[in-house]
């Protein structure tokens, strides 16, 4: 396997062409839309010439077919999130609203029981905001979104219900979802957020499938590294090509991750090594510190090794 060989995910449908291969064992896909899909050697299959010998060629047509068409939703529930290309490396990420109602939305990320707002604003009918910018090599990264929709009714009419949608997108299905995106009227690619029709008394349904099936056992949350290194080296390859911000929020997402599983395995205490720098990220790591009830204290630590950068956590 070589850059420049076509490979096929084994994973999805995707082909393209190697770009870039590191001595990790990881490579760099450029598919026919020119985004780049990370993946590993495992994870793909070289092409030969003499498939296509065997086989002939996949004819347009067919390729169109397998194409998914826009999706046309219905006009009180055309709420979308969007995807919109910067690049083949950045996406920029909107909330789409193209249905006849309004909506006060309030989209956020989730990292285990925490959460961070991304939005928080009415979007009205025929509107389109942009809330983040992403990159696509980090998609296998990027947490869950959580949408919550409440609809604003200026008029005494039929109460429509609040609702809400967790996505978590996978990079194997993202790319089937690449269509002409409404209000902006660009391509991209969009997920519908559609709303539940039918309510569901919840109480009842779980006492029917307790009835028919036992509980499962919970698995037990495996248990992080007592000191975990936060050095943007050593969560990323080539951190070089990252601006500050970018290299700011993979570190503390990778600390959010980390102290969650702490907590949730019962761990007592855990060490994160920051660094000293400019000092941004430790500001931001005791500031999120400071708001969580399950901690008992932090402290910078090891200061005979790291100065001020490490801080231990002592979890409740």
């Amino acid at each position: 396997m070589n850059i420049g060989d076509r490979v096929r995910l084994l994973h999805g449908k995707e082909e393209g062409i190697i770009k870039k291969i590191s001595s990790s064992g990881r490579i760099e896909v450029e598919i026919e839309d020119g985004f780049i899909i990370p993946a590993l050697k495992s994870e793909a299959v070289v092409i030969h010439a003499a498939e296509s010998t065997y086989f002939g060629e996949k004819e347009s047509s067919s390729e169109k077919e397998e194409m998914p068409l826009p999706i046309s939703a219905p006009k009180d529930q055309g709420i979308y999130l969007g995807f919109v290309p910067i690049n083949d490396q950045n996406l920029s990420l909107y909330l789409i609203n193209d249905s006849k109602s309004e909506y006060l939305s309030h989209i956020s990320e989730v990292f285990g029981t925490n959460q961070r707002t991304l939005l928080a604003e009415r979007i009205r009918p025929g509107e389109a905001k942009k809330f983040d910018d992403r990159l696509i090599k980090e998609m296998n990264e990027w947490p869950a979104f959580l949408l919550r929709f409440l609809p604003i009714q200026h008029k005494l009419e039929t109460a429509k219900h609040p609702f809400e949608r967790q996505l978590k997108i996978k990079p194997t299905q993202f790319f089937k979802h690449l269509s002409d995106l409404p209000i902006l009227g660009k391509r991209g690619y969009s997920f519908h957020l559609e709303q539940t029709t039918q309510e569901l008394d919840i109480q009842k349904l779980n006492q029917e499938l307790e009835s028919i099936q036992p509980k499962p056992a919970l698995e037990p949350v495996p248990k992080p590294a007592t000191r975990i290194d936060l050095h943007i080296e050593e969560l990323v390859f080539n951190p070089e090509k990252l601006s500050n911000s970018e290299m700011l929020r993979i570190q503390l997402e990778h600390f959010e991750k980390t102290l969650n599983q702490a907590i949730a395995s019962g761990m007592h205490e855990i060490t994160f090594v920051h660094g000293i720098g400019n000092g941004v990220l430790r500001k931001e790591i005791h500031k999120r510190l400071s708001q969580l009830t399950n901690i008992q204290y932090f402290q910078d630590t090891q200061k005979d090794q790291w100065g001020y950068g490490a801080t231990l956590v002592r979890i409740t």
